[in-house]
């Protein structure tokens, strides 16, 4: 068996967690310009004030920045500085074989704490409730690569 095939469960767990994190990551840059065009403000740069068939009617206080956009940016910003080192450890993950249990545990953990980090955010939780969310994905992608280097190297 190929440990990257679909004939290894833990490559498949991979792939649906892997999967689910990068539409998460594309989904936040699209709810982003949603809500940008929702406002019809919050754009990011001065060249977004060119005239064009979504802004027709580009003015100075559409540089403003909005919370409602902002708040948005900041949970795509947060999933670039998280999701990456899980796609790539986990990867390096399912090289190092582990038992399937133990798989399924961190990368679906994983995508819990991220999916559940993206409601408190969206939800205005206190920066405790997101930490340990965060903290908790931070956790299982340390105890990935610890697992990997123990293989690497024992």
């Amino acid at each position: 068996m190929s440990l990257l095939s679909t004939e290894n469960p833990i490559f498949v767990t991979y792939m649906i967690a892997a999967a689910i994190m990068v539409l998460k990551i594309m989904g936040q840059g699209w709810m982003t310009v949603y809500r940008m065009l929702k406002i019809d403000g919050g754009l990011a740069s001065p060249e977004d004030l060119a005239p064009g068939p979504f802004n027709r009617n580009p003015r100075p206080e559409q540089l403003e920045p909005k919370d409602y956009v902002e708040r948005s940016r900041r949970m795509h910003r947060n999933d670039l500085e998280n999701i990456p080192a899980f796609l790539a450890c986990g990867l390096l993950f399912v090289a190092a074989a582990p038992p399937l249990v133990l798989a399924n545990v961190l990368m679906y953990g994983f995508v819990a704490a991220r999916l559940a980090h993206t409601g408190a955010y969206a939800t205005r939780r206190s920066h405790e409730v997101r930490a340990t969310f965060y903290t908790i994905g931070s956790l299982i992608v340390i105890v990935m690569a610890i697992y990997v280097l123990a293989a690497a190297l024992l």
